[in-house]
C-alpha cells in the first residue's frame, strides 16, 4: 500500500521544487526567446527573468513571490492509497511551513487568510483513473496575475475554429501584460463550460516542444501561437516578438447546441512537477 506518509512527503517535495525550479523545456524556450529577440528593451526582460530563473536555483528559494494556489493533478491506477486526499492535504500545509510558500488561500468574502494553503476546496484535486499499477501526482501551483486573465466563451457552434481564433486572440489582447509575458497558454474546446477550462488547465502540463497528435489541432496551435506573437505585445507587456512560449490546444466532443472554449493563461513562471508512486 502507498502510505499517506509517502502522498504527504512527495507532495512536499514536489511543492518544493516546482517554486523553485522551472522545467527545463521552458527555461530553454525563455532562452530561445531571448536569442531570437531584436527589441533591447524585451530583451532586458527576458535577461531579467533568465536571471531571476537561476538565482532561485543557486538560493534555493521560490522564482516568484505569488508561490500559487496549489492545484493537483491526480493519476490513480490500480494501486492501494492510504488516504489520498489527507495525505495531499497535509503535504500543501508541511511545504507551505518549509519551503516557505507564501499563505495564499483566503475565505472569498472575508479575505481571513488560512496561513496554511489549504481550506474550504482547497487544494484544487483532479483525479484521473488510469490503467496500470501506478499513482501519479503532479503539483501545478497557479499563480493569479495569470489566473486571473482566463476566459471562457460559450460559443455557437456555427462559430467553429474561426470562432476560437477570434476569442483566443480577444482573451490575449484583454490581458495584456498582466500575466507576465512570455506565456504559456492552454486552450479546452468541447465538453462542458467547466470541463473546458480543465482541458485548457491541463494542456499547460504538456513539453512546450510537444505537438498534438490530432493534426487538426497541431496546425491550430501553430497558427494560434503566431497569431498571439503577432500582437507586438511582448514579454512583461513591454513589446517584442514573443508574447507566448506556446499554445497548446486539447479537445474533447461537446453537445450538438454547443462550442465550450476555455483559455487558461500561465504566466513566464511555468511551474509543475510531478512523481510517480508504486505499493
Amino acid at each position: 500500500m502507498i502510505t499517506q506518509k509517502q502522498v504527504e512527503d512527495t507532495i512536499c517535495s514536489l511543492y518544493r521544487d516546482s517554486v523553485i525550479e522551472l522545467p527545463q523545456d521552458v527555461k530553454n524556450a525563455l532562452k530561445d526567446a531571448y536569442a531570437n529577440e531584436n527589441d533591447e528593451t524585451a530583451r532586458l526582460n527576458l535577461k531579467a527573468i533568465i536571471d531571476n530563473i537561476e538565482a532561485a536555483h543557486e538560493n534555493s528559494i521560490p522564482m516568484c513571490q505569488d508561490t500559487g494556489l496549489p492545484i493537483v493533478f491526480v493519476k490513480l491506477g490500480d494501486v492501494k492509497v492510504e488516504n489520498l486526499y489527507q495525505g495531499i492535504r497535509n503535504g500543501v500545509e508541511k511545504a507551505t511551513i518549509t519551503v516557505p510558500l507564501r499563505p495564499n488561500v483566503v475565505d472569498p468574502f472575508t479575505r481571513e487568510n488560512t496561513g496554511t494553503n489549504t481550506g474550504k476546496g482547497i487544494p484544487l484535486i483532479d483525479v484521473e483513473v488510469v490503467e496500470g499499477d501506478y499513482l501519479e501526482l503532479t503539483i501545478f501551483p497557479k499563480g493569479f496575475g495569470s489566473e486571473n486573465n482566463n476566459a471562457l466563451k460559450m460559443a455557437l457552434p456555427g462559430e467553429g475554429i474561426e470562432g476560437v481564433k477570434k476569442f483566443v486572440l480577444e482573451t490575449v489582447l484583454a490581458a495584456g501584460g498582466k500575466p507576465c509575458p512570455p506565456t504559456r497558454i492552454g486552450v479546452g474546446i468541447g465538453g462542458s463550460s467547466d470541463y473546458a477550462l480543465k482541458l485548457a488547465k491541463k494542456a499547460l502540463l504538456r513539453d512546450v516542444n510537444s505537438k498534438n497528435s490530432d493534426k487538426r489541432l497541431a496546425e491550430l496551435e501553430d497558427e494560434l501561437l503566431e497569431c498571439v506573437n503577432s500582437t507586438g505585445i511582448g514579454p512583461m507587456g513591454l513589446g517584442g516578438k514573443t508574447t507566448a512560449l506556446d499554445v497548446k490546444v486539447e479537445l474533447a466532443d461537446t453537445h450538438t447546441a454547443g462550442l465550450p472554449i476555455g483559455v487558461c493563461i500561465q504566466c513566464w513562471a511555468a511551474r509543475h512537477t510531478t512523481a510517480i508512486l508504486r505499493d
